[in-house]
């Protein structure tokens, strides 16, 4: 089992830039240290109790029983892109309790791509999204399943505890921020072992903070302002891909579950990594 945090991701400063920024844009498992009983007992508050490991590489995730909520910035300071709120649903799927670690990617890519290579128990990072599906297509090849990478719409109902009108994955309240996410305030300018941090609604661990996580779907600015209701998967082809989760570089006024970044998919960061999910069918 992992034990995790939290941390933020948008605007960067220069001098943060300059001391841990790693940046690489390309063309071309431990066991967890949360008990079983807390991973059960979050989700079962949740009405969540089923949960599924990998055998191969020991990823854990949990079933998320899907519905409809308002995604996007529901308490008025979001930027352009997290604007129209609008009604969103979205069908079962389970979701990744961690974020992919180093030891899980180099259990599956036989190598370690990682800026910050402390141990197996730390997310992945400096991996870009092309690098992301490598590892997916790989993975499903050796195991026989269907992971893939969460759509924007299903990780902002994930983080939401379910939908909920939260800000900050777990709590609405500021001054718990600390207490769920590793950002600019916490981290010392560099990522944390998975799952130290409280999870939200759902046992969901490092949803905001620690690295910013890939969703699937390709970026469009207004694409709110058009989005089927039901399970949208974004724009059919774009320039960029959506992040989402903010990184151990945000400050407070940048961690919130509404906030979008995007970049494109071969560019490589240490603020970038990921969790997978499948669908429930």
């Amino acid at each position: 089992m992992f034990k995790f945090k939290i941390v933020g991701m948008m605007a960067l400063t220069a001098f943060a830039m300059s001391i841990v920024l790693v940046f690489d844009a390309v063309t071309s498992s431990a066991d967890q240290n949360i008990p079983e009983k807390e991973v059960v007992t979050t989700a079962a508050l949740s009405g969540l109790a089923r949960t599924f490991k990998d055998p191969y590489t020991g990823m854990e995730f949990v079933f998320i029983k899907g519905g409809c909520y308002e995604m996007g910035d529901t308490f008025g300071s979001g930027n352009k892109d997290e604007k129209p709120s609008h009604k969103v649903c979205v069908d079962d799927f389970y979701l990744g309790i961690y974020e992919v670690t180093q030891g899980q990617w180099e259990k599956v890519m036989g190598n370690n791509p990682s800026s910050f290579k402390k141990g197996n128990d730390y997310p992945v990072d400096r991996v870009s999204w092309e690098d992301v599906e490598q590892f997916i297509h790989r993975l499903n090849s050796q195991t026989g399943r269907k992971y893939r990478l969460p759509t924007e719409a299903e990780w902002e109902y994930a983080a939401r505890s379910g939908g909920k009108q939260e800000k900050y994955a777990g709590t609405n309240q500021e001054g718990e921020l600390e207490e769920y996410v590793w950002y600019v305030h916490n981290s010392d300018f560099q990522t944390h072992p998975v799952g130290q941090k409280r999870p939200n609604g759902l046992g969901l661990y490092d949803m905001l903070g620690n690295v910013s996580e890939w969703c699937a779907d390709w970026y469009d600015e207004n694409y709110y302002e058009k989005s089927p209701a039901d399970n949208p998967k974004g724009p059919d082809s774009g320039t960029y891909r959506v992040l989402r989760g903010v990184s151990y570089l945000n400050d407070w006024y940048e961690v919130r579950v509404s906030i979008r970044a995007k970049t494109t998919p071969s560019t490589r960061m240490n603020l970038y990594g990921f969790r997978l999910g499948f669908s429930a069918q």
